[in-house]
């Protein structure tokens, strides 16, 4: 048999007390629920617009080639869940760094601006035509760049019974995601320079409300 996965973080989030240390970007709110730490955003939409959405930041940088997998539930649509991941700086800056631009979760400061990541977004349901035909993205920033997609397998809100196991796996240039052990894609980066180490934060769109459980980072074998 082989060696067991080591790893390099391990958070229940079973309530708001397991996320201390997290940094919130934007209108954050967040409960306990069942076990789970709900999040949703405390703006209204409809308000403020593309300024009701926030990040959440995990407190651990994490190198490259590793496994990072969480329990999601959707709770009330509309919205979008995202996962960034190798998140850094330009320039190889720390991503909390008082030299980058200030972030408030307004999603241009996060594809378009002064960091370097890769995001993949997997409830894609914020609007009518996201609902109609469901996929889930992977971008790679700054840039905003489309370099892969999957059909997303995830059901509505009132159509979710359970927690679905989501995986994102970065190994050097390849990215794999899958949900409950489904590959939904599998991509490999061609460019000069790959995305290697750096953080990783769960995003969400107004109105959304989800509950997130059991997140563990492993370092790949």
């Amino acid at each position: 048999m082989g060696a067991a996965p080591t790893v390099l973080y391990r958070n229940a989030l079973a309530g708001p007390a397991d996320a201390a240390g997290w940094v919130a970007e934007g209108p954050l709110g967040m409960g306990a629920r069942d076990g789970a730490l709900e999040l949703w955003g405390t703006r209204d939409d409809a308000e403020f617009g593309d300024h009701a959405h926030w990040t959440f930041w995990c407190p651990v940088e994490f190198p490259d080639r590793i496994r990072i997998s969480w329990d999601f539930l959707p709770l009330a649509e509309p919205g979008l869940a995202m996962l960034f991941f190798a998140a850094v700086g330009q320039g190889g800056t720390d991503l909390f760094s008082p030299d980058l631009a200030p972030r408030t979760g307004y999603y241009p400061q996060y594809h378009s601006a002064d960091i370097d990541a890769l995001h993949v977004s997997y409830f894609r349901h914020k609007y009518a035509s996201e609902r109609a035909f469901r996929t889930c993205n992977l971008r790679k920033s700054a840039g905003f760049e489309l370099v892969a997609q999957g059909a997303d397998p995830l059901p509505p809100a009132e159509d979710a019974t359970d927690f679905y196991r989501l995986e994102v796996v970065k190994d050097g240039p390849r990215v794999a995601f899958s949900a409950n052990g489904l590959p939904l894609f599998n991509w490999t980066d061609s460019a000069a320079t790959t995305l290697a180490g750096g953080r990783i934060g769960f995003r969400q769109m107004a109105p959304l409300r989800a509950a997130y459980r059991n997140l563990v980072v492993e370092a790949l074998a």
